[in-house]
């Protein structure tokens, strides 16, 4: 029997929960395939700027239209399949006249697939065909992460002070997206006025940045790290719960912290132009794997034996403290 984890089901998982896992799981698989064969597409548009004999050039910018046609194809299923979660929430954000975390990530999508379609068919200017499906894969498999750490806790019983850490979250996440997608707006029209070939690169690396993938799941992936050292800790029960609370507390306000220095890290980078949209889908998955290794360290085994993990448990709520 595999030892419990973050991701671990849930023993009163329902039959909609794990249809919505199941569903997640065919959506990220799908956009990972789409973005392999997109970004070995892309390949020959990242040499169209060396040096080469006239006719190679032709031969080149010829297989350049082929394969960004190839990509609009492959990109449609993307973005009408895999990301249907992102319309389907903002939408529902915008009916109620609220800015969701799927508002700044629609725009972003947008942002760099309507360009790319009428580049492609125009056979003129930037296409992002790489960019959109590196940031729907990634999206997506941040967003299954998130998924299984809130079904590994739902059912289970949180204290008032776990209710608040969620309801900061929330917070901290909504004024982020606001923030955001005023600075991507902002920036957006000033590189329009200096650079307007610039502007959509800048403006959709901001608004793939935008997405607090790792804010919304930072303190769920803690409340389920320590849900899985209970499991582990067997019929025993926890030596010290107190501490365990404690530690707990502490690796979501470090995975919530540490996410949103992250994003301000990056965001000033991307304002600048520093930052191509690939990179800013990069940084965004890597938080969030960050956010669920830092979570994980409450809940692996410390030395191999329960007590080795209870010692474990007790240092990180001493450290805490």
């Amino acid at each position: 029997m595999l030892a419990p984890s973050l991701f671990t089901p849930p023993p009163n998982m329902t039959d909609a929960m794990r249809s919505a896992r199941r569903h997640m799981l065919a959506r990220t698989g799908l956009a990972w395939l789409v973005m392999m064969q997109v970004m070995m597409l892309a390949f020959p548009g990242y040499l169209r700027h060396g040096a080469r004999a006239p006719d190679a050039q032709q031969s080149l910018e010829q297989a350049i239209v082929l394969m960004n046609w190839l990509s609009l194809v492959l990109c449609v299923p993307l973005v009408l399949y895999c990301a249907w979660p992102v319309w389907r929430g903002a939408w529902r954000a915008l009916a109620r006249r609220r800015v969701g975390m799927d508002v700044p990530v629609a725009l972003g999508i947008l942002a760099a697939f309507v360009p790319s379609v009428i580049a492609t068919w125009r056979d003129a200017g930037e296409v992002y065909f790489d960019s959109v499906s590196m940031f729907v894969a990634f999206l997506l498999t941040a967003r299954f992460l998130e998924t299984c750490a809130r079904q590994a806790v739902s059912g289970q019983p949180n204290e008032g002070r776990d209710a608040e850490l969620l309801r900061s979250a929330d917070r901290l996440a909504f004024w982020f997206v606001c923030t955001q997608i005023l600075l991507a707006a902002l920036v957006g029209l000033y590189w329009w006025n200096v650079r307007p070939d610039h502007a959509v690169t800048v403006t959709v690396a901001l608004l793939v940045m935008s997405c607090p993938c790792a804010m919304s799941m930072s303190v769920p992936a803690a409340l389920a790290a320590r849900q899985a050292a209970r499991l582990r800790a067997g019929a025993d029960g926890v030596r010290d719960p107190a501490a365990l609370d404690c530690a707990m507390r502490r690796v979501a306000r470090q995975n919530l912290h540490g996410s949103l220095a992250w994003h301000l890290l990056m965001a000033p980078l991307a304002a600048c132009g520093w930052v191509q949209p690939w990179v800013a889908a990069i940084t965004m998955l890597l938080s969030s794997l960050a956010v669920a290794a830092n979570a994980w360290r409450l809940a692996r085994p410390a030395d191999g034996d329960a007590a080795g993990r209870r010692a474990a448990v007790r240092r990180a709520g001493a450290m805490s403290g």
